[in-house]
């Protein structure tokens, strides 16, 4: 079967543009069109509605800072330490810790003397200190204003140390130590006598 006539007015043309130049009977080059390929496809994918928010939300992700988590404790439905404490819970949780009850006490009771002792022996004889003795108990000071009144509290001793122990606490008071009055001294100044026997007590 012949081949058809070629029009003359249309100029001839490769078959391909890569044989244009080419000599006859040479293979044409490979072409390596992998690289345009994925130069296609990523940009069909970024064409797509939700490629571009995915991207950003992605960069977004990677620069947002991170939040430092924090643990608080927060006070439960049952009372602790954390809570507001009443005024009395604190000063008696101190004086516990401290060791301070027996002295807390023991004042309690310089504040209601009158009470155990008697409005007219509380006239003649105050309480000055409580001191603890290497034995364990403890030692009251009392002041007398007289000698007489101090004889009169020696013998009374007995019994004071009783009441005490009994609202103290048995063998909290061990022993009642009385002094007389507060005299003036003649041990200073210029008529001051070495070695003398000091003031005699005439308060009583």
């Amino acid at each position: 079967m012949s081949p058809e006539p070629r029009d003359p007015a249309t100029p001839e043309r490769p078959d391909d543009p890569a044989r244009a130049g080419a000599p006859a009977g040479a293979e044409p080059p490979e072409h390596d069109d992998s690289g345009l390929d994925l130069a296609r496809s990523i940009a069909r994918s970024l064409a797509r509605p939700g490629a571009k928010r995915r991207t950003a939300s992605g960069a977004a992700s990677k620069f947002r800072p991170t939040r430092r988590r924090v643990d608080t404790q927060a006070s439960g439905a049952h009372p602790d330490e954390r809570d507001p404490q009443l005024l009395d819970a604190t000063m008696g949780r101190l004086v516990r810790d401290q060791g301070w009850g027996t002295d807390v006490r023991v004042h309690g009771v310089f504040s209601r003397w009158e009470v155990m002792v008697g409005r007219e022996v509380a006239q003649h004889c105050t309480p000055e200190s409580f001191d603890r003795t290497d034995a364990g108990g403890g030692k009251l000071v009392v002041r007398t204003d007289s000698t007489a009144w101090a004889t009169q509290m020696k013998l009374l001793a007995p019994t004071v140390v009783r009441r005490l122990n009994e609202e103290l606490g048995d063998g909290t008071v061990t022993l009642i130590e009385v002094l007389g009055p507060h005299g003036p001294s003649w041990k200073r100044g210029l008529r001051s006598v070495r070695d003398g026997r000091g003031p005699r007590d005439t308060y009583g």
